[in-house]
């Protein structure tokens, strides 16, 4: 054992009294002194590695002290290392890799060079990196913990290596990783990677469980097989992970992080393994997942103040961004009585993160007063909040408030738990301010009067001018209430009568509608001596009230406007749209018509249709659909329907009628929107059906009891495009035939598409037979069986079917070719 010695030299003030003390000379002393001191700490330090790895030689193989000695010199000399080293790699080798023990072999014979089968002796290393793991060594000897250990690592790897961080991992019994160590890195990047979770993917983790080093020389390549350890990752472009001790089983593993590119030369790699060797022994002389730093000390110290505190209560500290943003806190120490969101209380919250205990806290009005106190130096304090809790095995719901102060740089959080009288004030408080309320107490004997101070605020009198009497309360009405409050309260006063009763009040913001609720306690003798009441404002409520009048009064009128307009409009549509009472029959052909009006809202729709005899005998059918309901709609359909027709008795192609209307929706001041139409020309002598179409559905033709629709022929809806193509379809009629033509409202329905209705109707035309009577009834009330939507405006076309004339079967010749 070494023992400290008082240190004495040569006196440091002149001999002569009253000489002026030589600085100089004090100077000198003082550094001589300083390096006699450093010396013998550094011996006394030497001493005690030389001695530990001398007892473990001697345990291991029985022999004397002064054999250890010379052994251990021995072996210092044949693997050109300093004793100081080799002692440090002895104790790093007290407890080999099972693999790598043989029975009856000391400590050096287990000095594996790396996990990768390269050979046990090092390759001889240059002379100055010798000398640097000299000094590593003997700077080992004076490491306090393993912080210091980090910087120790970094302060003499950093010119050998190129390295610019060290961390040092340690794996706890619960799994996973904790770092215990670090230099180079900022505490808000080391509080983020503090502990690493037992998942694969992490070179340090792989490290230890393989007992092989990781050279990650490569970030692109790398970061598709490891989580890469930096915020961001790029900040370190190589790095080297490496198991304590080397191709052991231990427990730590150490990392060299560089900012360059480049792999990690041989000569590296050895520098790096022999440092790895020399903490192998540092570490076994301590237990590194329980030595405290200086800061560990210190939050002990507080953590220990904090177990004797009642209540709930953290103390937290700032971890910034990058950008010095406030990202969370870390919990330095915590309360017994501090539960988190998954049970962990008092010294289990040390250490972790504020979100990670609180993860709601992040969008409550606490996080922003943990700012605001970080930053102004004020208190926050919030609203008071409910939380259940369990005592004495039963759960009951408790009130609570949070506090915030700031301490030092950091912040002191407290939940205050209210006491039954405390929680019964804050519910009145609250009562009050949720019911825009507040009560008032008058005693007629002592005219003591008392409000609570949301009175105040709502009769919006200053609570220096006080309360007013109860006489006195009417004088605070507009003047057409005085009269009825004033009565009310002599007949409270005098009968005892209560009342409920509304007045107003002129505010700095306008007249406010209020409410006053009173009764009075009468003495034994019946006489009222006492008044106790509240005053609540209804001015929302009244404002509401009022506004729902006006709108009441708004929807009549508007619904007045748009029934006239719409029976204006149906009246409008069946003068200029007449609807046949019975089967009518241009050119030989039965047409049936039918137009359905929409059931619901007021306006009339656009829908329309003609069924004319031409003046050379054959017959136009026209159907169409204006977009947009109303007068506006009725008027556009009569124009198209009139010139339409107008057009082709004129002599007008159909395609040549349809490009007409098409100019006449776009540049007509009379007409606006767009429309759909369908024309049809039917020749009786060939039974020949000439038709063109504008965006609208195909005629449908049932034929032999099938029904398939005609393929429609190019033709855009009208009132779109300046340069519409529209062509011009044939199809040859049969005796027997029917053809349906219509308006998208028998086929469309709300959120379906209009291809399911349109195979709905083909459904619908099959399964009913079209030669009795009523059956395109029946197939109106099938397609509109829900509230129908749009009008509906059908022409069921029908090909008598002569004496003679017999019905092919098949489809026979449907077919159909369009033309310009």
């Amino acid at each position: 054992m070494c023992h400290a010695r008082r240190v004495t030299s040569e006196p440091a003030v002149p001999a002569e009294p009253g000489a002026v003390p030589d600085l100089v000379a004090l100077t000198r002393v003082v550094a001589r002194q300083r390096v006699e001191m450093d010396r013998l700490q550094d011996l006394a330090a030497t001493s005690a590695v030389l001695e530990r790895a001398k007892g473990a030689l001697m345990a291991l193989t029985g022999c004397s002290p002064e054999a250890a000695h010379e052994d251990l010199q021995q072996r210092a000399k044949a693997a050109h290392r300093s004793l100081l080293e080799e002692c440090w790699i002895t104790l790093g080798n007290l407890a080999p890799p099972p693999s790598a023990a043989v029975p009856g072999s000391g400590p050096a014979d287990v000095d594996a060079e790396s996990a990768d089968g390269a050979s046990d002796v090092p390759d001889p290393v240059a002379d100055d990196d010798s000398a640097a793991l000299g000094r590593l060594a003997q700077a080992l000897a004076r490491v306090g913990g393993t912080q210091d250990l980090a910087r120790c690592l970094l302060e003499h790897l950093a010119p050998g290596t190129g390295a610019d961080a060290v961390m040092i991992y340690a794996r706890p019994a619960s799994g996973g990783l904790e770092l215990v160590g670090h230099a180079g890195i900022d505490d808000t990047e080391a509080a983020e990677w503090r502990r690493l979770p037992p998942l694969t993917g992490i070179a340090a983790l792989e490290a230890l469980r393989t007992g092989r080093e990781r050279w990650l020389e490569d970030i692109e390549k790398d970061r598709e097989q490891y989580l890469l350890i930096g915020d961001p990752p790029e900040r370190w472009r190589s790095r080297a992970w490496l198991p304590i001790p080397p191709g052991g089983s231990g427990d730590v593993v150490l990392g060299v992080l560089r900012g360059h590119d480049g792999p990690f030369t041989p000569r590296v790699r050895e520098q790096l393994r022999a440092a790895a060797r020399l903490c192998a022994g540092w570490l076994r002389s301590v237990d590194i997942l329980h030595q405290p730093t200086h800061e560990e000390r210190t939050s002990d110290t507080v953590q220990a103040v904090f177990d004797g505190l009642p209540g709930a209560a953290v103390l937290l500290s700032p971890l910034r961004a990058p950008s010095g943003e406030i990202e969370d806190y870390r919990i330095d120490a915590a309360t017994s009585e501090t539960v988190d969101v998954v049970g962990r209380c008092g010294r289990r919250l040390a250490g972790l993160r504020f979100l990670e205990c609180w993860p709601a806290v992040a969008g409550e009005a606490l996080w922003q007063g943990c700012l605001h106190t970080l930053t102004t130096g004020e208190p926050f304090e919030g609203r008071p909040f409910a939380r259940q809790q369990v005592v004495a095995g039963v759960a009951e719901l408790s009130t609570y408030s949070v506090r915030v102060a700031k301490l030092g740089d950091g912040l002191i959080v407290t939940w205050i738990r209210h006491e039954p009288s405390d929680r019964q004030e804050q519910r009145l408080a609250d009562v009050q301010r949720l019911g825009k309320l507040g009560w008032a107490n008058w005693n007629l004997v002592t005219s003591e009067v008392s409000w609570s101070s949301q009175v105040f605020s709502l009769l919006d009198r200053d609570p220096a001018d006080g309360p007013v009497a109860l006489p006195e309360l009417s004088s605070l009405a507009l003047p057409e209430d005085v009269p009825a409050l004033t009565r009310a309260v002599a007949n409270l006063v005098e009968a005892g009568r209560p009342f409920d009763l509304p007045f107003r009040i002129r505010t700095s913001t306008g007249v406010r509608h209020l409410r006053a609720v009173a009764e009075a306690v009468a003495d034994i003798h019946g006489t009222p001596v006492e008044v106790h009441g509240f005053v609540q404002d209804l001015t929302a409520q009244r404002s509401a009230e009022l506004a729902l009048v006006e709108s009441e009064r708004a929807i009549l009128t508007q619904h007045g406007v748009l029934q006239a307009e719409r029976t204006l409009a149906s009246r409008l549509q069946h003068a200029l749209l007449p609807l046949p009472k019975k089967v009518v029959r241009p050119a030989g052909l039965d047409v049936e018509v039918a137009y359905l009006p929409a059931q619901s809202g007021l306006n009339v729709g656009g829908d329309w249709f003609s069924a004319i005899e031409l003046p050379d005998g054959d017959a136009l059918f026209v159907v169409g659909d204006v977009a947009g309901h109303g007068i506006d709609a009725v008027a556009t359909m009569a124009q198209l329907r009139f010139t339409a027709k107008g057009m082709i008795i004129t002599g007008s192609s159909l395609t040549g009628a349809l490009a007409r209307l098409n100019t006449l929706l776009l540049h007509s001041r009379d007409t606006q929107g767009t429309a759909t139409l369908i024309l049809a020309r039917y020749s009786p002598g060939e039974r020949r059906l000439v038709w063109a179409q504008a965006g609208h559905p195909p005629p449908l033709l049932q034929r032999d009891g099938e029904a398939h629709y005609l393929g429609r022929p190019r033709g855009m809806l009208l009132g779109a495009s300046d340069t519409p193509v529209y062509e011009e379809a044939e199809c040859r009629l049969r005796s027997g035939d029917r053809l349906l033509m219509y308006t998208d409202g028998l086929v469309e329905r709300a959120a379906e598409s209009i291809d399911l209705g349109l195979e709905r109707l083909v459904r619908a035309v099959n399964d009913r037979s079209s030669d009795e009577p009523g059956s395109l009834d029946r197939l109106l009330a099938a397609m509109l069986e829900s509230e129908q939507q749009d009008d509906v405006c059908v022409l069921d076309i029908r090909v008598p079917v002569a004496p003679g004339d017999v019905r092919p079967g098949g489809a026979g010749d449907d077919g159909h070719e369009a033309s310009g």
